[in-house]
């Protein structure tokens, strides 16, 4: 596979899509969004291939589950493309624009990144989602999915160019590669040349082999230890069905809790409706040992539990003595992704806010809420844990740059 290749075909859509006008870009997705639609059966006949060998190889159900589809989860695919040619185009906004003293008009204007690379594991609805936010902002994208989803990833991407092609508008603007070979990722990695951002998505060690090889820049969607804390005082009905929601309702998702915090003020009543509510949904509680005293049936946490996203119906427990000890706990061991405070107390909310360090930080409400559909975004294409250039649900504007536009009328320096 000639990656130079699809490199300067990327470049070259990137400067067209810069070219193209903002209804024409809505009418590209919305003829690829149909196109999904067109193709359902084709994409769903690929991806069970994907999902049997899959299975077959004994991937676990909750990795299973994020790599299936189904009719519904391609209309949602689909949804969110035309959603996304509902949304405002945010490139060539000009953000601000000042007269200097010697007469210059200087500005910024929101651009496209250029060439966007996305390195992903077995999600097949990434596949979309990407393409779609890169097209929106005017950038071409290069995907790199999971061996797990390469058929899935085939069928999709052929629709979405049928889509393009229909529409009239260059193919390019979509690539996939196709040889899952880890030599081609590396050298993907190293495509500084023509790769103007590189985004992982996946797992820790997925991540972290990107970040820690790549020549092209970075953006870090991390992995997502996130936390729930019961606060002294809480709603505890509130706080058993937030983190029901946040535990159970997808198991292998970045955004799912996988860490509890209890002040040990509520634990005797909290920690037996908390058994009892995980013990329904077949979630292994590992907890310390003051709370294992309260609670024989849970099992004893070890120290890797407490900075471990598991993806799995597992979740650990650690007992505290105030917010302090809670804000110190969570600091240290999350991965900067989605944390949650249950509290009636107003004081601890807003200190909770201000001083846990991550993306999205709630009060009373679930995690499975940090997702770009959810905040408005129509898609997200990552959920960045870095704090430069951009942090949280990646939407439209987080796939722009900016540049200065200076207006003269002569002006030379002196």
């Amino acid at each position: 596979m000639d990656l130079a290749d699809i490199g300067q075909r990327a470049k070259t859509a990137a400067s067209y899509l810069n070219q193209l006008g903002v209804s024409k870009k809505n009418h590209g997705l919305k003829m690829a969004a149909q196109s999904l639609i067109d193709g359902t059966a084709e994409i769903l006949e690929a991806n069970l291939e994907d999902w049997n060998k899959a299975k077959s190889a004994g991937m676990k159900e909750s990795l299973l589950d994020r790599l299936k589809l189904t009719p519904g989860r391609i209309q949602a695919m689909a949804d969110g493309l035309m959603q996304l040619a509902a949304l405002e185009d945010p490139t060539g906004e000009v953000l601000s624009m000042k007269k200097r003293p010697n007469g210059l008009m200087v500005g910024q204007k929101r651009v496209p990144i250029g060439v966007v690379g996305m390195i992903y594991e077995a999600r097949p609805n990434v596949t979309a989602d990407a393409f779609g936010l890169c097209f929106k902002t005017g950038n071409s994208v290069i995907l790199k999915g999971g061996s797990d989803a390469l058929k899935s990833n085939e069928a999709i991407v052929h629709w979405l160019q049928t889509g393009l092609s229909k529409a009239g508008i260059q193919t390019d603007a979509v690539q996939l590669i196709t040889d899952p070979g880890r030599e081609v990722t590396r050298q993907l990695m190293r495509l500084n040349q023509y790769i103007d951002v590189l985004i992982p998505r996946g797992g820790a060690g997925l991540i972290r082999t990107v970040v820690e090889h790549s020549t092209v820049p970075v953006i870090e969607t991390g992995t997502g230890n996130c936390h729930i804390y019961v606060d002294e005082g809480a709603d505890l009905k509130m706080a058993l069905d937030i983190i029901d929601n946040a535990k159970t309702q997808r198991v292998g998702v970045c955004n799912a809790c996988e860490s509890l915090v209890v002040h040990r003020a509520e634990a005797k009543h909290f920690l037996p409706m908390l058994k009892k509510r995980m013990d329904e949904k077949k979630v292994e509680v590992r907890a310390d040992a003051e709370a294992c005293a309260i609670v024989p049936g849970f099992v004893m946490a070890c120290q890797e539990d407490w900075g471990n996203e598991y993806l799995d119906f597992i979740v650990s427990l650690k007992l505290v003595g105030s917010l302090e000890e809670a804000v110190a706990h969570i600091n240290h061991y999350n991965t900067g992704h989605s944390e949650s405070i249950v509290t009636n107390n107003y004081e601890h909310a807003q200190r909770f806010l201000d001083e846990v360090d991550a993306a999205a930080v709630y009060v009373n409400a679930s995690t499975r809420f940090t997702d770009g559909n959810e905040f408005g975004f129509g898609a997200e294409i990552g959920i960045s844990t870095q704090k430069l250039h951009v942090r949280g649900p990646m939407g439209l504007e987080a796939l722009t740059t900016t540049k200065y536009i200076i207006y003269g009328n002569g002006q030379i320096r002196g």
